[in-house]
């Protein structure tokens, strides 16, 4: 996946001239604060330079992630085309960008970001964009500065800035503003992960229809060392590899999310859980099943169309069942 074609400009520009060894060094700095996720009251994006090092290192592979998560809610819900949309812990804009390009429909977004340096950044980078957009300085943890819902509310790498107890109650927050539906993602992390469970369950509670990943709004049967997520190969720019001191021209982003709507979506009968595993004659697929099971599915050839729409699948990808629900070999865990 690349960048839009407006922002990459928009970049470009906004990168001009700034030294090389500079980015780098701050480059270092910021992946180590999001790998090692810390919580020491700072912002990960502290200043003008760190805000520039997001732009050269992380914004495509955090724009991957939300565009690959908004596509899940584009196929489950065919008829959503939001028209505003509220961004909170926006960082430059990422989420404003992989939602235009989703939804050309798109006409106005509300902005909240507590940081003043990446305000600026992302604020010269939307002027590029074909949606109108109002930035505001705030804080998911406190009050935030808006009261209107909006049609789409998302939150894209956030969570693993505050404490694990605040979550069900940001989650509340935004869900209050949520017109028809709220998309949260974070790293796909295992931590990342329990993250999402409990925006999961609390949405859940608050009787919100899930609309992806998940086929099912039962307790989740993953267990044990597993963790759910995903994964989108992002193309490195040539600044982008040399500011991460990089060879090859694309990275991998592990991501997880969870989208939920006012209204019921058409969630598949079964999501891909792991890259498919594809032998001679043979395609292996791990499934979450809308049952609430986790199994895993064998297609050969003598399954013909079943066996031709498996070898295409890829990871995350919803599924449709055999008719032989018994043919997918559950894996022990019930959902119960």
């Amino acid at each position: 996946m690349e960048l839009p074609a407006a922002l990459r400009r928009a970049v470009d520009d906004a990168l001009q001239g700034e030294p090389l060894d500079r980015l780098t060094r701050a480059s270092q700095t910021l992946s180590d604060r999001y790998r090692r996720e810390v919580r020491d009251g700072r912002f990960h994006i502290d200043g003008t330079l760190a805000a520039k090092a997001y732009l050269a290192t992380r914004l495509p592979a955090t724009f991957a992630a939300v565009r690959a998560a908004l596509d899940m809610v584009a196929e489950a819900s065919p008829t959503f085309a939001p028209q505003t949309l509220l961004d909170v812990g926006a960082g430059p804009g990422t989420a404003l960008w992989a939602a235009a390009d989703c939804w050309p429909e798109l006409r106005q977004a509300t902005i909240v970001e507590a940081s003043a340096a990446i305000r600026t950044v992302g604020e010269a980078l939307a002027r590029s964009s074909t949606v109108a957009s109002t930035w505001l300085a705030g804080d998911v943890t406190g009050a935030l500065p808006v009261t209107a819902p909006a049609d789409l509310v998302t939150l894209a790498y956030v969570l693993d800035e505050i404490a694990e107890g605040a979550i069900a109650d940001v989650t509340g927050k935004l869900w209050a503003l949520t017109g028809q539906t709220l998309v949260i993602v974070e790293p796909g992390t295992p931590a990342g992960w329990r993250r999402i469970q409990i925006v999961r369950d609390t949405l859940i509670k608050a009787g919100a229809h899930l609309v992806a990943p998940c086929p099912h709004a039962a307790p989740c049967a993953i267990a044990g060392t597993d963790w759910c997520h995903f994964s989108r190969r992002v193309a490195r720019s040539r600044l982008h590899r040399l500011a991460k001191q990089a060879d090859v021209p694309w990275e991998d982003e592990k991501y997880i999310f969870i989208a939920a709507s006012r209204t019921p979506a058409e969630s598949p009968p079964a999501r891909i859980l792991a890259p498919p595993r594809v032998a001679s004659g043979l395609v292996r697929l791990k499934l979450c099943r809308s049952d609430g099971g986790i199994g895993e599915l064998v297609v050969s050839r003598r399954d013909g169309d079943l066996f031709r729409e498996a070898r295409r699948a890829d990871w995350g990808d919803g599924f449709h069942l055999p008719q032989d629900e018994d043919s997918v070999e559950d894996d022990g865990h019930d959902g119960a």
